[in-house]
């Protein structure tokens, strides 16, 4: 009995003097600048993904406002189609987008990610989705990895890569 209680006290004083690591940045890969700097590329503040599960969510809904409410008005959006400038712009392609194709996104994985360029912190989120389109002539399958940058709660710029065919 008397070495149970010396164990739980050891623990115990362990366990007290052991604080957990605040601020603990977790390295998972890096990334090369334009400048050809290579930067740490570490996990990041899961809250950015929360705002591109809304976005999503919203482009699943047809819901142009809220799309139009997480966008920053200077939006930049880079497609295999060309490139997106602007909310306005985005908003006018997607109301017609919507219409000819009723896109519908499944959702793989998220990964939050984050990176410090310059001593600005810039928060990510690689996403991974099969794109269904509907349109007259039937279903297309298209997979495709996303990489939008979050500030301030919306979405400033993404990425899209994509390849055609579904993931099954």
């Amino acid at each position: 009995m008397k070495n149970l209680f010396y164990v739980v006290l050891s623990v115990l004083v362990v366990s007290c003097c052991n604080e957990p690591k605040k601020n603990q940045v977790t390295q998972i890969g890096y990334e090369i600048l334009e400048s050809g700097e290579k930067v740490s590329l570490n996990a990041g503040d899961l809250s950015t993904i929360e705002v591109w599960e809304r976005y999503l969510d919203a482009h699943n809904k047809k819901n142009l406002q809220t799309i139009k409410s997480l966008n920053h008005n200077d939006i930049k959006i880079m497609t295999p189609g060309g490139e997106i400038n602007g909310s306005e712009e985005h908003i006018e392609f997607l109301s017609a987008w919507f219409k000819q194709n009723n896109p519908n996104w499944k959702t793989y994985y998220m990964i939050s990610n984050e990176l410090t360029e310059k001593d600005t912190l810039k928060q990510y989120v690689t996403s991974c989705h099969e794109l269904t389109l509907t349109t007259d002539s039937g279903q297309i399958k298209i997979s495709q990895i996303h990489d939008a940058w979050i500030v301030d709660g919306k979405v400033k710029k993404f990425y899209v890569y994509e390849k055609p065919g579904g993931f099954n």
